[in-house]
């Protein structure tokens, strides 16, 4: 193993004629098929704080072949509180819950994977293996929500990893937290691409009735192929439709979202999503444009010259159209949807799509007023 100072990413990968010298330098660090077989990313470099990077290196003699396929390892945390807050202009929530830090789906283009810097990290396989579980979530919910002067907005979970990826149906911190909402009667918004969501239809279906629960499935693509090396531990397509139907034949409001979309990859399927899932039963419909912050840029790129090298220099090229000739744009407003007119057409093309096939006639408006604060352990009840 190899240790060198570590160094900020290049600003941009620089487009050459992808020539066996010029992939084999930019993908030096790739771990071994057979190491990291059913994960999406395909390095694991150091974290971007770290003071030192570190690289296998054969040595001449086999040696790497001598290392342990990544497994996935779970932490438990205990978290001082479990509700996070934001002001951003361009999203339609105010507070979230992540039930886990990491995620098992392993999809490359996550714009979560630079947050396990922070934990000491890599963005790349660390992210998808070194997985941590927010212990006692469900009783800092209710403790947050018992807060004097508490008001109830709806509450996003999944807007950052997947709170149904698999190591739920082992820990169920989500079906905890589910919980807790329904028996405050409290609103949530839920976004995830597992099926593993419908074992919790006998929690969602009750409060959708009362205008408390509203679902969106994200679905990239419905090529299997495609799917399994770009969200390799996600729900196959077909499933995906499956829960879509499942969910809104018990009454909840399910939402399309056709995320990310990639310039030159998915893009072509925009509208066969559209109608596939309005078929299985979503009424509402989204999109938004990849987006490669920090360490997702190398990643995405690094995966693009594993699976797809011939198109490396085209669909970077659109993705640098779309946001202003740079990587990524992280401006409000513009990060969602990018700009330019390859932006401006994809956008139309959705619209033109949806309003077609008959999405987004009406919103899905959560309730607030139902809202009854648990009571908190030692706290006298109310006599009336």
């Amino acid at each position: 193993m190899l240790h060198r100072p570590s160094t900020p990413p290049s600003p941009r990968l620089p487009l050459r004629p992808a020539d066996d010298a010029y992939i084999g330098a930019q993908i030096r660090d790739e771990v071994a098929a057979d190491l990291r077989r059913g994960r999406g990313a395909v390095t694991n470099r150091s974290g971007r704080f770290e003071p030192q990077m570190r690289e296998a290196e054969d040595d001449g003699w086999g040696s790497l072949e001598t290392l342990d396929a990544f497994k996935t390892e779970v932490t438990h945390e205990k978290p001082k509180t479990i509700i996070t807050r934001n002001d951003s202009p361009d999203i339609a929530f105010d507070r979230s819950i992540n039930p886990y830090r990491g995620c098992e789906h392993g999809c490359v283009y996550c714009f979560a994977r630079p947050t396990h810097a922070y934990m000491g990290l890599s963005a790349g396989l660390d992210f998808e293996t070194r997985l941590f579980v927010k212990e006692g979530a469900a009783e800092l919910l209710e403790r947050e929500l018992s807060a004097p002067g508490y008001q109830p907005r709806t509450i996003a979970i999944g807007t950052n990893t997947d709170p149904y990826q698999p190591i739920e149906r082992q820990y169920r911190i989500m079906r905890s937290v589910l919980e807790v909402l329904a028996k405050t009667n409290h609103p949530v918004g839920i976004v995830t691409k597992s099926a593993l969501i419908v074992r919790d239809i006998d929690l969602l279906a009750p409060m959708a009735r009362k205008g408390l629960a509203k679902v969106a499935l994200s679905v990239t693509t419905l090529d299997r192929t495609l799917a399994r090396k770009l969200e390799p531990r996600a729900a196959t397509p077909e499933k995906r439709l499956a829960a879509i139907a499942e969910l809104s034949r018990a009454g909840i409001p399910v939402t399309t979202m056709v995320a990310p979309v990639i310039p030159g990859l998915n893009d072509p399927e925009i509208e066969t999503i559209l109608e596939r899932t309005y078929i299985s039963g979503a009424r509402e419909a989204g999109y938004i444009m990849l987006r490669l912050p920090l360490e997702v840029r190398d990643l995405f790129q690094e995966w693009m010259l594993t699976h797809y090298p011939d198109k490396l220099r085209h669909v970077m090229s659109l993705i640098r159209s779309v946001r202003d000739g740079k990587d990524y744009d992280s401006t409000f407003g513009n990060r969602m949807k990018g700009t330019g007119p390859y932006a401006w057409l994809t956008g139309r093309r959705f619209e033109i799509a949806a309003q077609k096939i008959g999405f987004n006639k009406a919103r899905t408006r959560l309730r607030t007023d139902l809202f009854t604060p648990p009571n908190e352990h030692g706290r006298q009840l109310d006599l009336f």
